[in-house]
């Protein structure tokens, strides 16, 4: 009874923590700039001040951004992609359909025929010379805006970001990681295709919820120099806090009816994640048994790293 107890408290704490950045957000910015302009002390007293030769790129690099690039996304992916799309599908093409049911009236059904071959044609040009090549963009920008909130946050609550002790660390770390979240979001539509829909629906869920976790926090794990299969672990053994911390996020982003739309959500609502996890200090150790669900997708990983990037450097 204690230990559940303990799991509900976790997981609503978890909720309670993913919203924090919908707070965080609108003071974050002026706590930074007021830490950056306030003088610290010499050892003698004297008060610290910045040299006038400062450069600029060091005083741009201290600028405050994170309200900033919030709504950058919000702009980008909300004002301009999500909004087009709705405006296409919502607007544009009810008005086309009945300017052809009043130029073409009649009984014989033609224009509804000639609808029939318009509106495809129509939503594949939309898709191929809109919708896609503004999603690549939008997936490229977004994660450069969101690097941007996570490290300015990060410098604000915990200073430097530590480095890896090496490049090539680094690099299969990061590979490694896209790997895994690949093969775990393919996990999640497998198990979301059980037979049971009660079931399958539930286990999908979860496994979001995981997978936003992660995307929350991998940041801050990151610029503290963790490595994947730590942050991994952190969170399987102490998977009720994050299942509540991911349950938000992922209920929103089932709502919507296409994948593009959803990604729109999700990249609208991710800044605020994202200082959410940076601000956050997850509940640890109420449960004793560990969540293994990332640990199948583990040994795939492992097992095609092995078979590649292990041979080839076994030929060298």
């Amino acid at each position: 009874m204690e230990m559940l107890t303990g799991i509900l408290k976790a997981l609503l704490l978890g909720l309670l923590h993913s919203i924090k950045g919908t707070i965080m957000i609108f003071y974050l910015d002026k706590k930074i700039k007021e830490q950056s302009n306030q003088t610290s002390p010499l050892k003698d007293g004297t008060p610290r001040r910045k040299p006038p030769h400062a450069s600029q790129t060091q005083r741009k690099h201290e600028e405050p951004k994170i309200l900033k690039r919030t709504m950058q996304c919000c702009l980008l992916n909300g004002g301009v992609f999500l909004s087009s799309i709705l405006l296409f599908n919502h607007l544009l093409l009810p008005s086309l359909r009945s300017l052809l049911s009043l130029v073409l009236v009649d009984s014989s059904g033609r224009g509804e025929a000639v609808w029939a071959w318009i509106k495809p044609f129509l939503e594949w040009t939309f898709g191929t010379f809109w919708v896609l090549p503004l999603f690549v963009l939008s997936k490229v920008v977004n994660a450069l805006w969101f690097q941007d909130i996570a490290d300015s946050a990060f410098r604000h609550t915990r200073g430097t970001p530590q480095q890896f002790s090496s490049i090539s660390k680094l690099v299969a770390d990061t590979l490694f990681s896209i790997l895994v979240q690949a093969l775990f979001l393919a996990q999640t539509m497998v198990v979301g295709l059980l037979p049971i829909p009660v079931l399958a629906d539930m286990l999908s869920l979860v496994h979001m919820c995981l997978l936003y976790s992660l995307y929350s926090f991998e940041y801050k794990w990151f610029n503290m120099g963790w490595e994947l299969h730590h942050r991994l672990t952190y969170i399987e053994n102490n998977w009720p806090y994050f299942i509540g911390f991911g349950l938000p996020l992922a209920i929103l982003t089932r709502l919507p009816a296409t994948y593009i739309v959803s990604g729109c959500v999700f990249s609208i609502l991710f800044p605020l994640f994202i200082i959410s996890g940076n601000e956050a200090d997850p509940v640890t150790n109420v449960c004793d048994s560990r969540l293994k669900l990332f640990s199948p997708v583990i040994t795939i990983s492992n097992t095609l790293f092995n078979r590649t990037i292990g041979a080839k450097a076994a030929c060298r």
